[in-house]
């Protein structure tokens, strides 16, 4: 029996916020024809907010059980060919990172603190980053999350200094590997 009989042959983005989730998604989406899922956008449309709004008005904790439950409908659907995009706190719970590696092929997007306080230090709708010292948030939250999302994932790419079309061509080159071998 081999890998591809056994898991789904989803592709499923996990890293920290700027990493480039949503882009590579989109270009895995245009190359493969896969339905992309971008959680947080799915999130929003079933709860009918932003997710800043929902940070602000019901929790982190709250927004975290929504992200569970979309994980969990996800991981019940039939068609297992989808491109799956996560939110960077995703790892948090340890019942995610069991879904999503029973989700399919997990690759971790990497860029180093300089690079995310780069690409993040301008957007408002980071509700973790609305603070006085956005830097040693996202330092600290790194430091935390980094060993679960090297739980998690089967591969990692650092996506610095790398384009959306070059990170997806490792990932597609690298997913092909995975689906063929033995289980």
């Amino acid at each position: 029996m081999n890998q591809s009989e056994v898991t789904p042959k989803n592709i499923v983005l996990i890293g920290f916020m700027g990493s480039g989730k949503s882009t590579v998604g989109r270009q895995l989406h245009q190359r493969l024809g896969y339905p992309l899922s971008d959680m947080d956008q799915l999130i929003e449309q079933t709860i009918g907010k932003k997710i800043t709004a929902i940070f602000k008005e019901e929790g982190e904790s709250a927004f975290r059980d929504f992200e569970t439950l979309k994980l969990l409908e996800i991981a019940k659907q039939t068609d297992t060919r989808h491109i799956i995009s996560t939110g960077g706190g995703i790892v948090i719970r340890p019942q995610n990172r069991s879904l999503l590696r029973k989700l399919g092929y997990v690759v971790w997007l990497h860029a180093p603190e300089d690079v995310i306080y780069q690409r993040t230090s301008r957007n408002r709708d980071r509700p973790l980053l609305n603070q006085e010292n956005a830097r040693e948030r996202i330092a600290s939250l790194m430091e935390e999350r980094n060993p679960w999302y090297e739980e998690t994932a089967h591969l990692k790419i650092d996506t610095a200094g790398l384009d959306s079309n070059e990170i997806a061509t490792g990932i597609l080159e690298s997913a092909r590997y995975f689906f063929t071998q033995p289980a």
